[in-house]
């Protein structure tokens, strides 16, 4: 069982590289000799540009894919060089990632390359927490980076509006005028639509980064959020847009996607992807793109002017249907509130979510541990029942908080 495992996962991971160098060619017209002259800052810079969107009120326009930067760039500055020569001028990090380092190797480009700075669009994130723990954590980031200022700044994976207070406005507002900040929003995980129903009634937030991807944006909840927040003027930036999967399961339905994908020219990826970007209102995508094979395969779906079918996007829905045991929707208005919030699920899950799915092991133990220490201690304690019988998707969460406990505690 093991050995049929692994050649199942060595083919889908196997397809969905050629794939990629397959579009990469055919809507480009590059030769895989000039793709690699691109790699190799050979080639001339311009020829490839990915398209640009307005992101809301603010008047800028950003490139509609955005460079996630949960990597250690410290020792991957020609990640950066290379989506900055591709027009992937969005840059995303936040201090806690690998430890500082995505922040410490921006800022290395950008004291190689300081006419860069100009170009790219840069956000950056604060853990919530009292007004001068937000003003430190941006004064290191500022610092780090070796900028001084940050385009746009977000409070960092919030789960209800009710924290976005007159204090954290007001601060916002000092930002700006200090010429520390442009732009101010924050990025959410859980309660999505809730967080932008709240945003869309404040008017001071200028952009949201949220979790929106094919099993969770036809909602009729996520599309009124949307509308609401989009007709507020708010800019929206999607990430999570791949839909990962907090858990491990058979993928004879990811392997039927794939399939029907690389019959259409390009990869489940890509068309998860353009799925997204079909809806005007976001911005731009936040992907995380650790390696230039992930950033050329981003790249090309972006630039490629295919529309999807109506099949393609029943075979996206199958798949959502197919496999939505296996996914966090993020709701944990429903399943905290049953366990009376005794237990943070949604950030195990999104801990599980990185084990499982991106392979990130470290930054999985991060999330988790960014519980409570004397609360990690209590999580197999309690009985998630009540929160399994309210999961719109079904999520064996007793079973998966054991999980967690094992592999990240």
């Amino acid at each position: 069982m093991k050995t049929e495992a692994l050649t199942r996962r060595q083919f889908v991971r196997a397809l969905g590289i050629s794939a990629a160098g397959a579009l990469a060619v055919a809507r480009t017209g590059m030769t895989q000799e000039q793709q690699q002259n691109q790699s190799s800052g050979t080639a001339k810079p311009g020829k490839i540009k990915v398209p640009t969107r307005r992101l809301g009120k603010t008047g800028v326009d950003v490139s509609i894919l955005s460079l996630g930067g949960i990597f250690d760039i410290t020792s991957n500055q020609l990640v950066l060089q290379q989506a900055l020569d591709w027009g992937v001028t969005h840059w995303d990090t936040a201090p806690g990632y690998t430890g500082g380092k995505s922040e410490e190797g921006i800022g290395m480009f950008f004291e190689k390359n300081p006419e860069a700075r100009k170009k790219v669009f840069l956000v950056t994130k604060a853990r919530p927490g009292p007004l001068q723990s937000i003003t430190d954590q941006l004064n290191q980031s500022l610092e780090r980076m070796k900028t001084d200022y940050v385009d746009l700044y977000f409070l960092h994976a919030i789960s209800s509006p009710t924290g976005l207070t007159d204090e954290i406005k007001d601060w916002a507002e000092k930002a700006k005028a200090e010429k520390k900040i442009r732009f101010f929003g924050f990025s959410t995980h859980q309660n999505m639509e809730e967080c932008l129903q709240g945003a869309a009634k404040l008017g001071w937030i200028d952009a949201i980064m949220l979790t929106y991807n094919y099993r969770v944006m036809h909602t009729d909840a996520m599309k009124a959020a949307v509308e609401a927040a989009s007709k507020a003027g708010i800019g929206l930036v999607a990430m999570k847009t791949q839909g990962r999967r907090t858990r491990s399961a058979d993928e004879a339905a990811e392997v039927k996607l794939i399939e029907h994908f690389i019959q259409r020219g390009f990869t489940a990826e890509q068309a998860r992807l353009k799925v997204v970007w079909e809806n005007p209102q976001i911005a731009s995508i936040c992907s995380a793109m650790y390696t230039i094979s992930t950033l050329a395969a981003n790249v090309a779906a972006a630039i490629d002017k295919t529309e999807l079918t109506a099949q393609d996007r029943a075979a996206l829905a199958q798949a959502a249907a197919e496999t939505c045991s296996t996914y966090c929707a993020g709701c944990t208005r429903y399943c905290e509130a049953a366990i009376n919030f005794a237990a943070p699920v949604g950030d195990i899950m999104r801990s599980l979510m990185y084990y499982h799915s991106y392979g990130d092991y470290a930054y999985a133990r991060e999330i988790f541990e960014s519980i409570p220490a004397q609360a990690r201690m209590q999580l197999t304690k309690f009985d998630y029942s009540p929160a399994e019988r309210v999961c719109p998707n079904r999520l064996p969460i007793t079973e998966l908080v054991r999980e967690a406990t094992r592999l990240l505690a």
